[in-house]
């Protein structure tokens, strides 16, 4: 069973490839996770925002989920995300996840209803008792308008069933407060990847990092540079990938990335409704930056 302590590292939040009907692009698909894998990473996380869970159908999400799963074989720890907004279709997803051999649940916190801290605690406390695999909570209040006090993620740190969380809280006090109270049975993962030096440095065990997904060689050496203790070596190399951030986020992930992935033999542009493809002149300048990030980080001619 994956626990905290399996949690270190770089985790790919991974795009969900596509057809022009809206249905999972195996090859492409196999092609994205079999390049990860050959360059390192640490875990995979598909179907969260960046694989645009909201927008797939039950069926896709599972279909994704399952692919994964059978295309990891077992090398790396695959946690989906579970992005519902309500509880019963929250522990629904969670199950389904379970039965194609998911190692752990990535849970979005409850939205829309605007909860009270209360409830956002008992909502986690139930779905953990229930869930059939461990989980880790998910913060991201600048798309869910729901923040999780750092108290409250500090109780729900010592269930057993809850292993971490996904930080995507950009308030760095509120940072430090959670790290500075969770239980040692419980990892804190950076979901920026914005801040993943500066988290690692206050307290992060790892990232789940979008652009990662293009980048693999470079971001695991922004982590592996903050584990050894070489804060400011890690910095400057992050410094070297935000022109490429501020592209790949100019407008809504995973449009941006989606449509320069062919530069890794992915070649799935196609993003599902509400999201359109990135204007032109996006697309050609972060298609140069990923070029050249590639042929310096990953070795890949292009």
């Amino acid at each position: 069973m994956l626990n905290a302590q399996h949690l270190r590292g770089v985790f790919p939040a991974i795009p969900t490839p596509v057809n022009a009907d809206d249905t999972i692009n195996v090859p492409a698909t196999k092609a994205l996770i079999g390049y990860l894998l050959k360059q390192g990473i640490d875990g995979l996380v598909p179907l969260g925002g960046t694989g645009e869970y909201g927008a797939l159908s039950r069926e896709e999400r599972v279909r994704m989920c399952r692919l994964t799963v059978e295309t990891v074989e077992g090398r790396v720890p695959v946690i989906p995300g579970v992005l519902d907004p309500g509880y019963y279709d929250a522990i629904q997803a969670g199950r389904e996840f379970a039965k194609t051999g998911a190692d752990a649940l990535m849970v979005l916190t409850p939205y829309y209803t605007t909860p009270t801290q209360a409830g956002i605690r008992d909502y986690f406390m139930r779905y953990a008792d229930e869930s059939p695999l461990p989980i880790m909570i998910y913060e991201i209040p600048y798309r869910t308008r729901i923040a999780i006090a750092p108290e409250v993620l500090h109780e729900l740190s010592r269930h057993p069933n809850i292993i971490g969380m996904k930080a995507c809280n950009t308030d760095m006090y509120h940072f430090l407060r959670t790290v500075a109270g969770v239980d040692d049975s419980f990892a804190v993962f950076s979901g920026e990847d914005t801040l993943l030096p500066v988290h690692l440095a206050a307290g992060a065990r790892g990232g789940i990092v979008v652009t990662a997904s293009l980048l693999p060689t470079a971001w695991r050496k922004v982590y592996t540079l903050a584990a050894e203790g070489r804060t400011k070596e890690s910095m400057e190399l992050h410094r070297r990938l935000i022109p490429m951030m501020n592209l790949a986020f100019a407008e809504t992930n995973p449009g941006p990335m989606k449509s320069v992935m062919d530069l890794i033999g992915v070649n799935a542009p196609e993003v599902l409704d509400p999201l359109v493809s990135p204007a032109d002149s996006l697309q050609t300048a972060l298609r140069a930056e990923v070029a050249a990030l590639l042929k310096e980080f990953e070795g890949v001619g292009v």
